[in-house]
């Protein structure tokens, strides 16, 4: 799997961690808040992240739970 960029890897990992109630333009706009990046580029990479099959329905799909685990663990050291 290629390496993906902060952004996305922190758009799944904000997926992973979200409260159920959240939908996934509350996440992009949290990002946004956080200067992670502007709500435009946020629909940008939930739309390749969706291309991808890392998101489907606006939830994670198994490939993108386990993409954000990674990604988790990676910031954790």
């Amino acid at each position: 799997m290629p390496q993906h960029s902060i952004e996305k890897r922190v758009f799944l990992l904000q997926m992973l961690k979200k409260p159920k109630d959240e939908s996934i333009k509350d996440t992009i706009l949290t990002l946004a808040d956080t200067g992670m990046f502007t709500p435009k580029e946020g629909k940008k990479i939930k739309k390749e992240l969706e291309r991808d099959e890392y998101i489907k329905n606006g939830e994670l799909t198994l490939k993108g739970i386990a993409e954000a685990k990674k990604a988790e663990e990676e910031f954790k050291l």
